[in-house]
């Protein structure tokens, strides 16, 4: 994978930027959006990593102290504690001033499908250090919802990517599970309605 312009870092490296920290944390964590998917299915360009992260609250000084100011932008611990007490779509950013990269990291709170994934994340060794990456599951139910919310074809091309390309990985049940419990079905429907 290739960043989008602004080092000569690869993309790989880019977010283990955040990733590495996080495992020195020893945080649960796990990769989705964008990355997971282009892990799962077909490359895209991103600018940006999607992580979701479980997060107590008495360790959020110790995450703010490994993202130091002089190479980080990090929310000041006040702000990360009162989206860590939204309990639903707690979310903060976190952006490398030397390249621009940004994760964007969303809090597990009370989202059961967010604590199910994180149970089910799955290691792979990416240039010779681990990265939880997300179950294919959660990536396809996850752009399913981004489908119904904004319309955009891209989470559709993506979906279609993963099951193609990585379908031995790809627990179909469990997938329609979730589009069961989350009313996902019209979604669904459109990822094989060209198959």
């Amino acid at each position: 994978m290739k960043s989008n312009g602004s080092s000569n870092m690869s993309e790989t490296e880019l977010f283990r930027v955040f990733t590495d920290r996080l495992n020195a944390l020893r945080l649960e964590y796990m990769v989705t959006g964008s990355v997971a998917g282009t892990l799962y299915g077909e490359p895209r360009v991103t600018h940006d990593v999607d992580l979701v992260l479980r997060l107590p609250g008495k360790r959020v000084s110790e995450l703010v102290l490994q993202f130091p100011i002089e190479a980080f932008y990090c929310p000041p611990e006040e702000i990360i504690v009162q989206e860590l007490l939204r309990g639903q779509r707690g979310h903060f950013n976190l952006i490398h001033h030397e390249t621009g990269f940004r994760a964007d990291v969303y809090l597990v709170g009370r989202d059961p499908l967010h604590s199910w994934a994180l149970s089910e994340r799955r290691s792979i060794e990416v240039e010779g250090q681990p990265i939880w990456v997300a179950p294919a599951e959660y990536v396809i139910v996850r752009k399913l919802e981004f489908f119904r919310e904004g319309g955009s074809e891209k989470h559709i091309r993506d979906i279609r990517g993963i099951l193609e390309i990585s379908s031995d990985l790809v627990r179909r049940e469990i997938v329609e599970l979730w589009v069961d419990r989350l009313g996902l079905a019209q979604a669904w429907g459109e990822v094989h309605r060209s198959e």
